[in-house]
């Protein structure tokens, strides 16, 4: 049963026939203690009255009408145990019996039998306990009867009442469905039951996940489209001046020219696709001085910051790259520094943005290795400062990464002890 309306239906009318039915057992039960309440007052009223009359009338007792319907049974017994009278047959009866009320077992069943004692007799009064059994059911089944005939109008209204609690969702999954591939805008979220409110938020937060990674997917797009154009139009020129050389040594050097060239663009090519492998990623990892994160990322992470200090260093420079557990934290500390020409105070925040160069920088670059490193430290929860050299120029590079959490598995993929080589 798939439908939520049935089965909703089907447990709450099993509750309610569960419930209907515990309530005619009791009302049985009940029923069953008011009859033997009321047959045991007949019994006795009819056993005292026989006591009071004489012996001829007993010969041919004439029961009340009423009394017939009960199925009483009289039995008259002589003091020395002999019946000597039966005003109606059984197949089996009960023998005599104490004085008072008493409750026999017979083949037939049980019966409950009132005796009396006269002057030269024993009158006994007994009654099948089925009869009494029979009546309460019978009035049991008269109470539900009611219920029965309304059970037919209580599914009727339950499947409407699920029905009308169900169409907040019926109407969010006709919205959904009719919404185009592109609309990636919240689904509404008022009016609706607190049951839902919860998986609407849920795909709510979803769709703005996509969104932006639609969004950062475009703008890279964007941006390749851009960055590249220079490059590819400056191979096409070199081709030209190559096809153009006159001799050996002006096709030698539009040669490498060329091959330049094509370094510089293999080059921007793979940067750009280590930061579109990095920007999907929200990996919940924590590094800390035993590094717990992806091993590539850092390693990535690792070789743009030495390669951009070697590359700004001029020759004789200096670049230092140092791993450590800091005092006042108990994350872990990475610091690449160089003595190089460094970055203005009022830049540094630029130069995370993809392919932003300053202007008059060299040697030639694509502008994407920081807002690499940017990338993947976001991904790792750490942060990025950048600050002067320690000779007071250059450029110093610090990615402070957060505690390893408590509860992290050392065996998750991606665990190193120190650093990946660059």
């Amino acid at each position: 049963m798939s439908s939520l309306r049935a089965r909703l239906l089907a447990w709450l009318l099993a509750g309610v026939v569960f419930v209907g039915a515990a309530g005619g057992w009791i009302v049985y039960r009940n029923a069953l203690s008011e009859a033997d309440a009321f047959f045991d007052y007949h019994l006795r009223q009819t056993a005292l009255i026989l006591r009071d009359q004489p012996v001829e009338y007993l010969l041919a007792p004439q029961l009340p009408p009423a009394d017939a319907a009960y199925d009483f049974v009289v039995q008259v017994w002589s003091l020395d145990g002999v019946r000597v009278y039966l005003s109606r047959p059984h197949a089996v009866l009960p023998q005599i019996t104490t004085l008072g009320f008493a409750t026999v077992g017979t083949s037939e069943g049980r019966w409950r039998v009132f005796g009396v004692q006269a002057l030269t007799r024993v009158i006994q009064v007994a009654q099948p306990m089925s009869v009494r059994q029979q009546r309460a059911a019978e009035l049991a089944l008269e109470t539900l009867k009611p219920f029965e005939l309304l059970l037919p109008v209580l599914a009727l209204l339950i499947w409407l009442a699920v029905g009308h609690a169900l169409e907040p969702l019926q109407r969010l999954t006709a919205l959904v469905k009719a919404r185009r591939v592109n609309a990636l805008e919240s689904l509404p979220d008022t009016l609706l039951p607190d049951e839902v409110q919860p998986l609407v938020s849920a795909l709510n937060d979803l769709l703005a996940r996509l969104r932006a990674a639609l969004e950062r997917e475009r703008a890279f797009m964007a941006d390749a489209a851009h960055e590249l154009r220079t490059p590819l139009t400056a191979l096409h020129l070199q081709t030209g001046m190559l096809a153009r050389a006159s001799g050996d040594a002006e096709r030698a050097a539009a040669m490498e020219t060329l091959s330049a060239g094509v370094q510089r663009a293999i080059r921007l090519i793979e940067q750009m696709l280590a930061l579109a492998r990095q920007e999907p990623r929200a990996e919940a990892q924590r590094v800390a001085a035993s590094v717990h994160a992806d091993p590539d990322a850092l390693r990535t992470l690792l070789r743009n910051l030495v390669d951009n200090a070697v590359r700004y260093t001029p020759a004789g420079g200096v670049v230092d790259v140092a791993v450590e557990e800091p005092t006042d934290t108990r994350g872990a500390r990475l610091t690449v520094s160089d003595d190089g020409a460094g970055i203005p105070p009022a830049e540094r925040e630029r130069v995370f943005d993809r392919f932003y160069r300053r202007a008059g920088t060299a040697p030639p670059g694509s502008g994407l290795g920081l807002s690499i490193v940017k990338t993947i430290a976001d991904s790792h929860g750490a942060s990025i400062t950048l600050a002067d050299g320690p000779s007071g120029r250059g450029l110093t590079v610090t990615v402070s990464f957060p505690p390893v959490a408590a509860e992290s598995s050392p065996r998750s993929a991606g665990t190193r002890r120190g650093w990946p080589s660059s």
